[in-house]
């Protein structure tokens, strides 16, 4: 079916083997007929595994330079056949979808199938093997209470194992991923980047998955959208009044009076240009013993008409 090999992989005659390999990658990737569905392309790639199965084998290289593709196919002459040359007659196995998986190693460059070893049939596609997905790989990503509130930017190292050019072997490589995280962001949310796990022969790699942790704040609970400050007091100040000092996550300082009686909760919007409200929960703190004249003194300050 191929005539002219070199012409086939678009190399000169005098090509040297990493020529002949970069041209049959390259070629065999754009007319792979799971990815070209021009109506020639089967044709293309089993002209393209024959001329490659030729030209990287030197014998049968050494006999296609010096007779063609008839001296290769069994009409040396007799004066040459103990030169070292092809003396068998040469007849290409037909699949070249195993002349593929030869030249990649075991590894598949494509992301989700696998041929099988049947002939290829002109005209046709063969039927796929779907690679199996490697699990999640989830880690943790732990942010403070002002990263959540302001939005930041996270840059995470990873390494992985990654495939090299030449098909077969891998090494391991670092990345840079780069996380922008949002105002607003609640524990628990997840971050995906696809396919940036190991890479391996039989594998999809994993999606790596980080999850929003939310670092404990000294000072604030956040409930939704909403910011719990929680604040011991006293008796005295419980029931006579006082002012609350808060520094805020944007860096101001806001001053709360409370001039009621102290109910436990008190929600107080503030700038009502924030997300979610400010709670002041207290912690009233009782006196451990009382003498009688301070529970005498009490009990006259409670005398009063309904």
């Amino acid at each position: 079916m191929c005539s002219d090999y070199y012409k086939t992989l678009g190399i000169n005659r005098d090509a040297a083997y990493a020529d002949i390999n970069q041209a049959y990658r390259q070629l065999v990737l754009k007319f792979h007929p799971s990815r070209n569905a021009e109506p020639r392309t089967p044709e293309k790639f089993y002209e393209l595994g024959e001329a490659y199965d030729v030209l990287s084998d030197p014998r049968k290289k050494a006999t296609y330079d010096r007779f063609g593709v008839k001296g290769l196919k069994g009409r040396i002459p007799p004066e040459f056949s103990k030169t070292g040359t092809w003396t068998s007659k040469y007849i290409y196995h037909g699949n070249p979808y195993k002349t593929f998986r030869q030249f990649f190693g075991s590894d598949d460059p494509f992301a989700d199938f696998y041929t099988n070893d049947a002939v290829l049939q002109l005209g046709g596609l063969q039927p796929g093997i779907v690679k199996t997905k490697d699990q999640d790989v989830e880690r943790d990503l732990h942010l403070s209470l002002g990263d959540l509130y302001h939005g930041c930017t996270k840059k995470i190292k990873i390494s992985r194992m990654v495939m090299n050019e030449d098909g077969n072997t891998s090494s391991i490589k670092e990345k840079i991923l780069t996380i922008e995280v949002k105002p607003g962001w609640k524990d628990g949310t997840k971050i995906i980047f696809p396919r940036e796990g190991d890479q391996g022969p039989n594998n999809i790699p994993a999606d790596i998955v980080f999850i929003v942790r939310q670092k404990t704040h000294p000072l604030f609970v956040r409930q939704m959208n909403d910011l719990i400050y929680k604040l011991k007091i006293s008796l005295e100040m419980a029931l006579t009044g006082f002012s609350v000092d808060v520094h805020t996550l944007d860096g101001r300082l806001i001053s709360i009076p409370i001039n009621d009686v102290v109910q436990y909760v008190l929600h107080h919007t503030g700038d009502p240009s924030q997300r979610g409200n400010l709670i002041l929960t207290f912690d009233i703190q009782f006196p451990e013993r009382l003498s009688a004249e301070r529970k005498q003194l009490i009990k006259q300050a409670f005398t009063f008409k309904c």
